[in-house]
């Protein structure tokens, strides 16, 4: 395909200081119908950077569409410079089926940088990746848990580039988690080639939750004027962990959860995470916190089979959990924070353990 000019997006003109909605083909359908991923691509009057912000790259992460469409709709800050790229769903196919997967049942999310001779998820995450992704100096990638899971917002980016890492910084979430992504991922490859990549997992699959675009808003509203494209004061969080550890705590076997934490919790050692009860109510085990930690997601059904993935935890260093417990004290409930807690929270049946008869 012949390369068209910087100001041409898809088939579309934009001139600077303009907004236009277009799409970019990316395949056809078993009809012949062509399938294109929708874009709107709002540029500055001044250059600047050019920052790709997109959803649904699994298509039943739906969060991340409600955070991108409430950029364009209710549009939250002025772009002063620069290039700002929507997508408010990447994998089109499986956004129309509700479905985390293509109907190939490959993962588009690590079929890139894709091939053009490859499978239909291959030939997909090249089209966009060479369509956007290239033309891209950064990209910030929304997603959620997987189905029957929730997430406490955090941001995952390659921490050992310092490039990436002043990026995920200038978001300003609480929780980052370091790594360089999955083989395949869309952030894993586009830092491959120079555009910085970090990602927000954040709340629940199949739910725009309005707590979690409220905080991926001013996330990358931070970004952004950090990035010198749009004017505004950045936003510090109240504490930071940058963990490079995590771990699932598993059922050990099978039952009826009943939960004594929530996405964002701090645990300390041996604290309990969730009793394990028989469908009649009676204990079979209790699951504890194998080290001090952050819940960063757990699961939103109670009902588990053995080795069922339960809680998620971060690991923060001493001084990390201590200024976590200090800022905790002093938040107020009406704090975004502790709001995005409670929202999370809600969906889960949080119960205080029993405690042990004497013996």
């Amino acid at each position: 395909m012949k390369a068209l000019p910087d100001h041409f997006w898809g088939e579309t003109e934009v001139a600077p200081g303009a907004r236009a909605s277009t799409s970019l083909l990316v395949s056809s359908s078993y009809f012949g119908a062509d399938i294109r991923v929708p874009l709107v691509v709002w540029r500055g009057k001044a250059p600047g950077p050019t920052v790709a912000i997109i959803a649904a790259v699994h298509g039943d992460e739906i969060n991340g569409t409600g955070i991108v469409r409430h950029i364009i709709t209710e549009q939250p800050f002025e772009l002063r410079k620069g290039t700002v790229v929507l997508a408010p769903v990447v994998n089109v196919l499986g956004f129309e089926r509700l479905s985390r997967y293509l109907p190939d049942r490959r993962d588009l999310n690590r079929s890139f940088p894709g091939a053009k001779g490859g499978s239909l998820a291959s030939r997909m995450a090249r089209s966009f990746f060479d369509h956007v992704i290239r033309r891209c100096d950064a990209c910030i990638d929304l997603h959620t848990a997987a189905i029957r899971r929730t997430n406490f917002p955090n941001v995952r980016a390659d921490m050992t580039s310092p490039e990436v890492a002043e990026l995920a910084r200038a978001f300003g979430a609480e929780l980052i988690v370091n790594g360089k992504g999955p083989q395949g991922s869309l952030r894993r490859s586009a830092c491959a080639i120079g555009c910085r990549t970090i990602i927000l997992e954040a709340g629940e699959a199949w739910k725009v939750e309005p707590a979690v675009v409220e905080y991926a808003t001013r996330g990358i509203s931070n970004t952004l004027a950090h990035l010198g494209m749009i004017k505004a004061k950045p936003i510090e969080p109240h504490y930071r962990i940058e963990a490079s550890s995590t771990k699932w705590v598993r059922a050990k076997l099978g039952g009826f959860l009943q939960f004594h934490i929530a996405p964002g919790d701090f645990v300390a050692k041996g604290d309990p995470i969730a009793t394990n009860t028989s469908i009649f109510g009676d204990n079979q085990n209790t699951l504890d916190a194998p080290r001090d930690g952050v819940v960063l997601g757990m699961t939103t059904m109670p009902a588990v089979a053995p080795g069922d993935p339960i809680c998620h935890l971060a690991f923060p260093t001493e001084a990390e959990a201590h200024a976590l417990l200090g800022a905790r004290a002093r938040l107020p409930e009406s704090s975004l924070h502790e709001r995005v807690r409670g929202d999370l929270a809600r969906n889960i049946h949080v119960t205080e353990p029993a405690e042990e008869a004497p013996g």
